[in-house]
């Protein structure tokens, strides 16, 4: 995974509240094991029609948000099953970053294992995000070191994270990648009690 420390992106809103992990990539897409190829399927149901062709009404569709990398939505993101498919799908897709007044346990820290940010703002913070995305080209600032969001008119929030995830994210690593800064101690161990 990449480490994450700032980074600067094009905000895409979805005014929506309980966006459950179904909606975020439906059940006929979970076919494969592999993390990758799961963005073209992200919110399928609502970017495509029946007949397979774009939405022009849904916002991953319009062009002003085409290259967003930070997802703002509504409360209890990621609800519904557990499936690791859901940020797989997300992070395919280019989000590096969510910001929702709440998220499913589950989902919020699948995010985590695979190097995604989950913001967790007022729903006042979120309103005043999707209010200021309706305007294009409307971009944000994460500074995760700082626990700091903010844009270039002078909005900004500061949010919370556990030291634990933030270190995973800050360095880039999975569950894996922790484990192995452990590596010389795991050896001295292996080799102690062979």
């Amino acid at each position: 995974m990449e480490p994450l420390r700032i980074h600067q992106g094009l905000v895409c809103p979805i005014n929506r509240s309980n966006i459950d992990t179904d909606q975020i990539i439906p059940k006929q897409f979970l076919k494969r094991i592999e993390r990758s190829g799961f963005g073209q399927f992200l919110f399928y149901n609502w970017r495509f029609d029946d007949d397979g062709n774009p939405n022009p009404n849904f916002e991953l569709n319009q062009p002003q948000y085409k290259g967003a990398s930070i997802l703002v939505a509504g409360e209890n993101f990621g609800c519904g099953s557990s499936r690791e498919h859901a940020p797989w799908s997300v992070q395919d897709f280019g989000f590096k970053v969510i910001i929702a007044p709440s998220y499913a346990d589950i989902f919020k820290n699948n995010c985590v294992k695979n190097g995604i940010l989950a913001i967790a703002a007022t729903e006042e913070q979120v309103q005043t995000i999707m209010k200021k995305a309706e305007t294009e080209g409307y971009s944000l600032t994460v500074n995760l070191e700082e626990q700091k969001v903010y844009d270039n008119d002078g909005f900004e929030l500061t949010f919370d994270i556990a030291p634990y995830p933030k270190e995973m994210l800050l360095n880039g690593w999975d569950e894996i990648g922790v484990t192995l800064t452990y590596e010389d101690k795991i050896n001295e161990y292996e080799l102690a009690h062979k």
